[in-house]
């Protein structure tokens, strides 16, 4: 014969179990709204990428020629000094 009876600490946790539950479900909702806001507010995928924390000439308008120009200057400085 099998105990029916439950004791009245498995309610107790039970209703705290439920609470926990609810609790993590919402916290992952609310990560989840946040990122589906954040990619579908972007206009054009390349925005995603300069949330690297890192410089990425690529991206920025004008860096590559810069970095094109900076180079031609180190190497001409290199040339005179030979």
């Amino acid at each position: 014969m099998a105990i029916k009876v439950e004791h009245e600490i498995h309610t107790r946790r039970k209703g705290r179990n439920t609470g926990v539950f609810l609790l993590l479900l919402g916290m992952i909702g609310i990560v989840f709204g946040l990122t589906v806001v954040k990619v579908l507010g972007l206009t054009d995928i390349r925005q995603m990428e300069k949330f690297d924390h890192v410089a990425r000439p690529a991206l920025e308008p004008g860096a590559l020629e810069a970095a094109e120009r900076r180079a031609a200057e180190i190497a001409a400085e290199a040339e005179a000094n030979q």
